[in-house]
């Protein structure tokens, strides 16, 4: 009895062993970094994979008991994400339910925002942290919502100085010889 009490464990830890790792349904493309001026704003775009057969909710999906896919993210101060932007999602109908559209994301899509500082930033690189959260489903099943983190540099530089005031330029020439 105690033999097959141990060898049932060991069985159990080494099933637990071989079982592969769970396949991401959601992956995330390196996010370009930024360069903004002091006082700008310079668009970002974070670009997204969902897995071939599985789909995951829109970001306004069609019941509000369905999880919204979303991008959250952590900023440092005097630096901002302004006008995020998700796709519209794709109205597909699934075997769970088949009577009812729903607003999903499949494949490749972009969030899109809008990074914007003040023109008291201070010049310098920022790491924007953050992360989208969303619910993977298949034809049969919902999994657990989870979040895949992201990130990016903000480069924040001095304006350029304008050439009116300081530095004034030579009228053009007349082309009459003058004697």
């Amino acid at each position: 009895m105690k033999h097959a009490f141990l060898f049932a464990v060991l069985m159990s830890g080494m099933a637990m062993a071989q079982r592969p790792p769970a396949v991401p349904k959601v992956t995330a493309a390196p996010i370009d970094d930024v360069t903004v001026k002091q006082g700008g704003s310079v668009p970002v775009r974070m670009q997204f994979r969902v897995a071939p057969g599985f789909h995951i909710n829109s970001n306004k999906p069609k019941s509000e008991l369905l999880l919204p896919t979303v991008v959250s993210l952590d900023v440092p101060t005097n630096v901002s994400i302004a006008k995020m932007t998700y796709p519209v999602g794709e109205e597909l109908t699934f075997p769970f339910s088949p009577d009812e559209k729903l607003s999903v994301y499949t494949g490749d899509f972009t969030v899109k925002g809008l990074v914007v500082t003040s023109k008291a930033t201070p010049n310098g690189t920022y790491r924007v942290h953050g992360n989208l959260r969303y619910q993977a489903c298949d034809n049969r099943a919902c999994y657990p919502p989870t979040n895949i983190p992201v990130q990016f540099d903000v480069t924040v530089a001095k304006p350029a100085k304008s050439s009116s005031g300081t530095t004034k330029k030579n009228p053009a020439q007349s082309p009459h010889a003058h004697q």
